[in-house]
């Protein structure tokens, strides 16, 4: 049974992977699901969070208010790094291709999207400085070379790990997504 609440994509959950007639392109929305290493690390943060929060009803209970606020505001400031590490990714519209990331975020319309391509080459494991050979997802834009070209999806990311066909639907319907726009 899906839960749509849980997932930015429901209307790519019919057999095709394609957007249904009637939804609104111009929403923004990730043509894939998060994957376990993502909603794992966010629920540990999540859980981490609650227990910060137990421990400001108890200080606020037995100490001062001042230490309790600011050991809530803690509580507060995990609950947002939780809630953004779930919204990372690349998300689509018709407005263009948007890569969210934990501190920033970049915009960029179709019009200055080259190519959308997916290359084989060595790629980070979870983010970290480890690299190993897999897939990447990149983007060309206008006036610059494939060589440096900025990854958006890549097959070991915590999104796609251990879950190769999960990345080529992912890249298929960015690439998608990109030939439509660039035509128009």
């Amino acid at each position: 049974m899906p839960l749509p609440f849980l997932t930015a994509d429901r209307a790519f959950d019919t057999t095709e992977d394609v957007a249904l007639p009637f939804d609104d392109r111009d929403r923004w929305r990730r043509p894939y699901r998060p994957g376990p290493w993502r909603v794992g690390a966010a629920a540990i943060w999540l859980l981490l969070a609650s227990y910060v929060l137990f421990a400001a009803v108890i200080i606020a209970l037995t100490g001062t208010l001042p230490a309790a606020g600011a050991v809530f505001g803690i509580a507060l400031a995990i609950i947002a790094v939780a809630l953004r590490l779930l919204r990372t990714g690349v998300w689509v519209s018709a407005h263009g291709l948007r890569q969210v990331r934990l501190l920033h975020t970049r915009t960029l319309p179709w019009e200055r999207v080259t190519a959308v391509r997916t290359v084989q080459q060595p790629v980070r494991w979870l983010g970290l400085p480890r690299t190993v050979q897999g897939q990447a997802l990149i983007l060309v834009r206008a006036g610059r070379t494939a060589d440096d070209a900025p990854y958006l999806l890549t097959t070991h990311s915590a999104d796609f790990l251990a879950r190769p066909g999960a990345f080529d639907r992912a890249a298929d319907a960015v690439e998608a997504w990109a030939e439509e726009y660039q035509r128009d």
